[in-house]
């Protein structure tokens, strides 16, 4: 009975914080800037145009003969991985960047790198899922498919928030982890069915390519905004890969928690 109501403040304090930061995030990130929020967008959409040309006549044949369907896939693919990989180098420093204020006021050190993640999930609800959505409109025309986006779209959002608690921990420790990092995005990149088919990564290949736990949000996503379908099994697989990562991420960085002040 009395542990409730002394969660309260907390709790309170600790979304009165995040509102703030992730405020101060955006505004920081895009002052003078001219599109925004928007350019979140450019990455997605020029690196679609570069795999078209590339691949898009080659790998027409896995999307029924049609280059539109190819843009379509990879588009929905590039957004993904784009969140994700920008979320996490982003939120990768953000312990150590506010060391300083950290020194100053007793803050709870969690509140930064998932203000990072929060300010580019406002950024990626305002930019790439409407585009998701019509998209979505366009190919079922079923607005409930729209709805049912938000599950993957939720996944995602948990599975970076998991690995950028992991990554901003790890940076209090090993300061060089963004060169390594570098490589990981690009295996993930590699390792998820962005700019190509799934069918085609050879049998022997795809039990590693599995663990990837972008994978199934892709997948889930392009089901249901390119095919008009709902594969349970898929947004299933989806939910139970970021559970895990963000379970995992939080307990580890709970657990390097009082080791930060002495570093910082």
């Amino acid at each position: 009975m009395t542990i409730a109501p002394a969660l309260i403040p907390k709790t309170q304090r600790f979304l009165e914080l995040l509102y703030v930061l992730t405020a101060r995030n955006l505004k920081v990130r895009y002052r003078g800037s001219l599109l925004g929020v928007y350019w979140s967008l450019l990455n997605p959409v020029i690196m679609t145009g570069v795999y078209t040309a590339v691949f898009g006549t080659t790998f027409a044949a896995y999307y029924d003969n049609s280059v539109v369907n190819y843009v379509l896939a990879a588009f929905t693919g590039l957004v993904v991985i784009s969140f994700f990989n920008s979320t996490t180098a982003q939120a990768l420093p953000s312990v150590v960047r506010n060391g300083t204020l950290l020194n100053k006021i007793r803050l709870p050190i969690g509140v930064l790198p998932l203000s990072m993640v929060m300010a580019n999930v406002f950024q990626f609800m305002v930019g790439a899922f409407p585009l998701l959505a019509i998209i979505t409109l366009w190919v079922s025309g079923n607005p409930f498919h729209v709805l049912l986006l938000l599950l993957p779209v939720l996944a995602l959002v948990i599975v970076t928030t998991g690995v950028s608690y992991i990554l901003s921990g790890l940076y209090v420790f090993f300061r060089d982890l963004p060169y390594l990092y570098e490589l990981v995005t690009f295996i993930l990149l590699i390792s998820s069915p962005v700019f190509y088919p799934a069918e085609i990564v050879p049998p022997l290949v795809q039990p590693f390519l599995a663990l990837n736990p972008l994978s199934p949000i892709i997948e889930s996503i392009r089901q249901l905004a390119l095919k008009g379908e709902t594969d349970l099994n898929q947004i299933g697989a989806a939910w139970v890969g970021s559970l895990v990562i963000a379970g995992l991420g939080w307990v580890a960085f709970r657990s390097w928690y009082d080791q930060f002040m002495d570093l910082l």
